[in-house]
């Protein structure tokens, strides 16, 4: 299948955004300046003469381009399928590339290799390209950033100009790398478009071949832009092929079929909707229901190259599909006849990756560890660590917990004594609608247990981060370690050092049988791809337990189970015993409920509550307008900004505090957790899990984004829950979100497994409404439980989209640390299992302070004032529940 040509006559598309006038916002050929100083390394290319020199001569390629083909007609041989199709995915540090890997993985027929734009040199890529001919084709993802910003592009403007005959498919920032490469201005959108839907027309060439086009259409596309192409500034070269319908932007519940594709789809149709056009004054105007609107350019191609750029994400991977389709065989394109994408080698040239020198054949054997860029870990078991065997006892005792007083008086009653030191609680605690089933509770145990106190040392905002970790044995004996490798490889290390059989746990309805249990801190990003930490945590940066001994509440059935865990094979159950033990004697006595009562009125905001802000409102307000300013410049589509809450308590009852928390706003991700040693305890009523994986390899994220209160009445209820429901804005927060979760699952998962069973439900806790999005995958086999984690931290609902510059902007704009809020909170169980909740809803006392996190994403259709307003709003549980201890 060749592509449709026709000459620039004959084109004809309605006058598009972008056109020049004294209103119009230019984004100027200069860089940005970034914020902070965030940004460590800057590329300067070199310029371009009007000739476009090729790095590799003409004389390599028999049968060469001779002059243009525009217009014309050519006989091409028939096209030959290949079996598989090898494509280069230049990453340009955005939050969508593994979206189309994970596409491209399934129509190519082998995953393609991702390349960060500033990873190789040019030098590197002409030998993968040229040389050894280790690609068919390119595709470069969106991005953050403008591509008049060195830095924001790197390599791919030269792709764009010098790689004439390699087919190249330009995403977002990729479709405007191509304008720009070529002469085209890139300006300002007349209004940022982000996580919104619009309606698209296109020029019916082949790319678009069943694609129906225009209003009514149900050709719908998800958009991600600020900037866009200055349509009256294209050179003839670049040609126009598909814009915007209309005006017009839809949220995603106004047009759930936004993806579905007519079965039948006749040209007519298509021919109607070029006829809506007129010439007028030399430009192009559309025309909807008699007026004139402007279109905004949402895709072109080079006149006589094989590049194309799409500017909607939703339809890159379709375009994807249609683009590679012509660009799987030796021949680029019917444009170019004998033009042979086999390139002749003229020797097989080595090249350096992270300056060391390896072949292609190297390259390509090790591009799926490279896929995993983000990590470094070694899946293989330390031959001076050495293994350990576990074995795994356990009791059921059927439909106990209700007959005990449920899991409250079972925790209280078992692990609450002593201040319930050094005692932990992931407590399941709103089990409706099937939000959660189970609790595991326990304290310091066995000979098994220990803790792990794990802090970044100064220099662990730079790359290869290092730390310090202090290991405090059952006995009370510590030890202190210099991680050099990060905490989440030591976790990993260790999690692979233990051996057990799984007939120990068959017949268990969950998947926590003993392992590590505590909290991993939002500043652990820098062992995640974060390129340094603007705060310091004063709080440590990881905290677990070693849970050697257990007990299991099933809310579905009310069994209760108990486990105990061992080194070798050992007969020893006395703490089986004696748990058993002390749950029938509650059984036989007058179990008590205690219900605490409100001594004071409820607080509307933290501050009538005694918490002290980092911030007044007026500068959040002014750091919302902050967002909005990066979003305006396309730096971020969403960024959550977040604060603190302080207030100094004295000495309390922790454990009382967090009991009255569960009563008064029960979540299915709560927990607690009680180092003492640390003077640390964590009070979490979390309505959102940030990612867990099962026996089966599933792994599962719920990303929350969208929240509004409860209302008064169950009128008003109703009315403010369809408020959030048909919220535009609410829905851009949480598809940008959900796109960013496929995103870091698509890193670890088998492709085409990554789907979205459950999009944008609303869910109704005790004080408020919120948007949940459920994301599945079946993770790859060769990944271990915590390089999924890796992957995926911190949340991305807890920064924006795309994260990694997000969470740069955020750490320039947020005057103190998160802490553990925007963490995560669970279990890493000993067989490769986990569940991790986001650390939100939550009061931390550390030295006898509370301190609460709070904020909320900034889209482009945030107000400022209301924004402030919903961060204050997710306060007023954990704040009225300090307020009344």
């Amino acid at each position: 299948m060749g592509f449709t040509l026709c000459s620039s006559s004959e084109l004809s598309y309605p006058s598009l955004e972008g056109l020049r006038n004294a209103q119009a916002n230019p984004v100027a050929s200069k860089s940005f300046t970034r914020a902070g100083g965030y940004i460590k390394k800057h590329y300067f290319l070199s310029s371009y003469s009007d000739a476009r020199k090729l790095v590799i001569s003409s004389h390599l390629f028999p049968g060469h381009l001779e002059g243009s083909f525009m217009g014309k007609k050519r006989q091409v041989e028939p096209r030959k399928k290949l079996e598989f199709v090898r494509t280069l995915l230049i990453d340009n540090y955005d939050s969508y590339t593994y979206n189309i890997y994970q596409e491209l993985s399934v129509i190519n027929g082998v995953p393609p290799v991702v390349v960060r734009n500033d990873e190789l040199t040019w030098k590197d890529i002409c030998c993968l390209l040229y040389e050894d001919g280790a690609f068919d084709n390119i595709v470069i993802s969106p991005g953050p950033g403008s591509p008049t910003c060195p830095a924001d592009i790197g390599v791919c403007r030269q792709l764009l100009l010098e790689c004439w005959d390699i087919p190249i498919l330009g995403v977002c920032l990729g479709h405007q790398a191509l304008g720009y490469a070529h002469g085209a201005q890139i300006i300002h959108a007349s209004e940022p478009i982000h996580g919104r839907l619009s309606e698209i027309e296109h020029n019916g060439c082949n790319l678009f071949a069943n694609i129906p086009s225009g209003r009514n259409s149900r050709f719908k596309v998800v958009r991600y832009h600020s900037l866009v192409i200055d349509a009256e500034s294209l050179p003839k070269e670049l040609i126009p092929i598909a814009w915007t319908a209309s005006d017009d932007t839809l949220s995603f519940l106004e047009t759930q079929k936004f993806d579905a594709i007519p079965d039948a789809y006749e040209s007519e149709s298509q021919k109607a909707n070029f006829d809506s056009f007129s010439a007028k004054n030399g430009s192009y105007w559309g025309h909807v229901n008699g007026t004139k609107s402007r279109k905004v350019v949402m895709g072109i191609r080079h006149a006589t190259w094989p590049h194309y750029g799409v500017q909607g994400d939703a339809y890159a991977s379709l375009s994807s599909k249609l683009v590679l389709a012509s660009m799987q065989v030796p021949h680029a394109t019917g444009l170019f006849g004998a033009v042979h994408r086999g390139r002749q080698s003229v020797k097989k040239a080595d090249f350096r990756v992270n300056g060391e020198a390896c072949s292609s054949g190297q390259f390509m054997r090790g591009a799926n560890q490279r896929n995993l860029g983000f990590l470094d870990m070694v899946n293989i078991l330390p031959p001076s660590l050495g293994a350990k065997f576990l074995r795994l006892k356990w009791r059921k005792f059927g439909h106990l917990a209700s007959e005990v007083g449920g899991a409250r008086n079972i925790f209280t009653e078992l692990f609450g004594k002593n201040k319930a030191e050094n005692t932990f609680w992931l407590d399941s605690s709103s089990t409706e609608k099937g939000r959660a089933r189970f609790s595991f509770m326990g304290g310091k145990g066995g000979d098994l247990w220990k803790q792990l106190t794990f802090r970044l040392s100064e220099q662990s905002d730079t790359a290869g981060e290092r730390g310090h970790l202090l290991i405090e044995d059952t006995k009370g004996f510590t030890c202190s370690k210099i991680l050099e490798e990060g905490f989440f490889e030591y976790l990993n290390k260790e999690l692979l050092s233990l051996c057990h059989e799984e007939k120990d746990y068959e017949g268990l309805p969950f998947d926590f049988y003993g392992g590590f249990i505590g909290y991993i801190g939002y500043n652990l990003k820098v062992e995640c791809g974060a390129a340094s930490n603007a705060h310091k945590s004063t709080t440590p940066d990881a905290c677990f337990f070693f849970a050697d001994n257990l007990v299991v509440i099933d809310h579905h059935t009310n069994d209760v189970y108990v486990l105990s865990l061992q080194e070798g094979n050992t007969t020893k159950t006395q703490w089986l015993d004696d748990t058993e033990k002390k749950l029938v004697s509650l059984k036989g006595s007058a179990t008590r409920q205690l219900h605490e009562r409100i001594s004071k009125p409820v607080a509307n905001s933290p501050h009538e509550a005694g918490f002290l802000s980092e911030k007044s409102q007026k500068q959040y307000v002014s750091d919302v307008e902050k967002c909005l300013e990066y979003i305006k410049d396309g730096e971020s589509y969403e960024l959550c900004l977040t604060t603190q809450f302080r207030k100094f308590i004295g000495e309390v009852d922790p454990l009382r505090l967090y009991l009255h928390l569960r009563e008064k706003n029960p979540a299915p991700y709560a927990s607690w957790l009680n180092f003492s040693k640390e003077n640390l305890c964590i009070c979490s009523s979390s309505p959102e899990r940030f990612l867990r994986l099962d026996r089966n390899g599933i792994l599962e994220a719920k990303p929350i984004k969208g929240t509004i209160a409860r209302g008064t009445t169950p009128e008003e209820d109703e009315r403010l829950k369809l408020q959030l429901q048909y919220s535009e804005k609410d829905q851009a927060e949480n598809l940008m979100i959900v796109d960013l979760l496929r995103n870091d699952l698509g890193r670890v998962c088998e492709p085409g497994t990554v789907h979205v069973p459950h999009l944008m439900e609303v869910e109704s806790y005790a004080t408020v409404h919120t948007m949940v999005s459920t994301i599945r995958g079946k993770k790859q086999s060769n990944v271990s439980a915590v390089e999924c984690v890796k992957a995926a931290f911190p949340g991305g609902s807890m920064t924006g989209a795309p994260k990694l510059r997000s969470m740069e902007l955020l750490d320039s704009i947020e005057s103190c640390s998160r802490g553990i809020y925007s963490g995560s909170i669970g279990f890493f169980s000993y067989n490769q299992t986990f569940d991790l909740n986001i650390v939100i809803r939550t009061v931390v006392i550390h030295e006898n302070e509370a301190t609460i996190g709070a904020g909320g994403a900034i889209v482009a259709l945030s107000d400022p004032e209301k924004e402030y307003e919903e961060m204050v709003l997710k306060t007023r549980a954990p704040a009225n529940a300090v307020m009344e201890f």
